[in-house]
């Protein structure tokens, strides 16, 4: 029973130590942050910039190489790209877009053109 406490006790003393350097984190990193919003206020007057185009270009697709602090939206579906070939026999397809498919290859090795099969 007494090990229990013990135990008990010292768990307690550790979350409370816990706590304790929790808000000393806490304070350190605002501290640190404090001369960060100076210098950027400062660049901010300096160039005249308002907080308006601050927050206008945080929706703006961040510069090559750089990192985004905003959220990335989903990505959108494209609409399917129209047929532009089909074989008059099979009914087989093709947009135009990528690597011919074996029909339009071998129609084209045996002399037919491309616009032969134009939809």
């Amino acid at each position: 029973m007494a090990r229990q406490q013990n135990y008990a006790a010292l768990q307690a003393k550790i979350q409370k130590e816990i706590e304790k350097l929790k808000k000393q984190a806490d304070a350190l990193h605002r501290k640190k942050r404090k001369p960060v919003i100076s210098s950027i206020v400062r660049s901010m007057k300096e160039f005249d910039i308002k907080p308006e185009e601050i927050v206008a270009a945080f929706g703006k697709p961040a510069a090559r190489g750089a990192t985004r602090a905003v959220k990335k939206s989903a990505p959108s579906t494209r609409a399917p790209v129209p047929v532009k070939y089909k074989h008059p026999e099979t009914g087989a397809t093709w947009t135009g877009r990528g690597k011919p498919p074996r029909w339009v290859v071998d129609a084209e090795a045996s002399g037919k053109s491309r616009n032969d099969f134009l939809v």
